[in-house]
């Protein structure tokens, strides 16, 4: 089968598509013929190898563990391993996999679900990695209740586009994404009740105060996130893009952890799965037309995955970019 495949750490140059061995499901596992999938931030780390904490964390010191990029898809089940009746081949699933950037990829059933009915293929690979990011930030960590005020930083990105869309959906009285001048008004489509432009305004100068605050890829110092949350606010930091080569944006997320033990807010982050569960909940919320994926841009073929890596990392995309298969 073609699959993307990196040998080395490095720019998205390192990427390439290759002829190798289609891979066999085990125990528990299910063989997808992938169809779409999506590109995420997780994909640029796992190039890159960074930061380089993520090497000493069982990805590989020196080159990639696992060779093949790729980790949300969409697609119908080839075959499955054994004990697994949930599915049966020809099934059309969506979930996270491993090496999703090829022709075939293997997936745990406990990571898969129905895709949803009212999507095709490219749609539904957008959703699971950035989706149950944002609805485990939400619901779990966030412990958002209806009626409450949210603001999501970074909201024209995969999971902030999501992020507002289901703030809405679980009962959220009012919810502020913030952006980018050229975002506002895909910001604005999401569902959002207001949308600030950061170039323009501090959204964490304390004139306005919410009860949940998620922090998407930003690099904000925690006393003025704290700034921009009611007196038993809730912050939920959601990854992190900076930071330094070493620890990344792992460091102000430890340094949060730290503090929320001596103040009254709730200082929080989260390292989202895909289980199951969520995918149908997510597939319910879909269907039911309150969620929708925000695609940017779906590339023909597994060649273009550099340049959708390139386009993601320079910050030029609307919610998420897919891959076609």
């Amino acid at each position: 089968m073609k699959a993307v495949v990196q040998d080395t750490y490095g720019p998205p140059s390192v990427l390439r598509v290759e002829e190798t061995d289609r891979p066999v499901p085990g125990p528990g596992e299910v063989l997808v013929r992938v169809h779409a999938a999506g590109v995420d931030q997780g994909v640029w780390h796992l190039m890159a190898g960074m930061p380089y904490l993520l090497r000493g964390l069982g990805f590989g010191l020196r080159a990639p563990r696992n060779r093949v990029r790729g980790t949300d898809l969409a697609g119908r089940v080839e075959a499955v391993g054994a004990g697994v009746t949930r599915f049966a081949p020809g099934d059309e699933v969506y979930g996270s996999g491993a090496g999703t950037f090829a022709e075939y990829a293997r997936a745990e059933a406990a990571h898969l679900a129905p895709k949803p009915r009212r999507l095709g293929f490219e749609e539904a690979a957008a959703v699971p990695v950035s989706a149950c990011t944002a609805l485990q930030a939400l619901r779990d960590t966030g412990r958002l209740r209806a009626g409450q005020h949210v603001l999501v930083i970074g909201a024209s990105g995969g999971v902030g586009s999501y992020a507002v869309q289901l703030a809405k959906a679980l009962g959220a009285a009012h919810v502020t994404g913030v952006c980018g001048t050229a975002k506002t008004a895909f910001v604005r489509s999401l569902g959002a009740d207001e949308v600030v432009d950061h170039t323009r305004d501090d959204p964490t100068d304390g004139t306005r105060r919410y009860d949940l605050v998620l922090d998407i890829a930003g690099n904000r110092r925690l006393s003025r996130l704290r700034r921009a949350l009611t007196p038993e606010g809730t912050l939920v930091i959601v990854g992190g893009e900076h930071g330094g080569r070493w620890t990344g944006g792992i460091g102000r997320q430890l340094r949060g952890l730290l503090l929320s033990s001596v103040v009254r807010h709730r200082i929080r982050t989260l390292v989202a799965t895909q289980p199951a569960a969520d995918l149908e909940g997510l597939a319910e919320f879909v269907d039911a037309g309150a969620v929708t994926p925000a695609v940017d841009h779906v590339y023909p073929s597994l060649a273009d995955v550099p340049e959708a890596v390139r386009r993601l990392r320079a910050g030029e995309v609307r919610g998420k970019l897919v891959l076609r298969v």
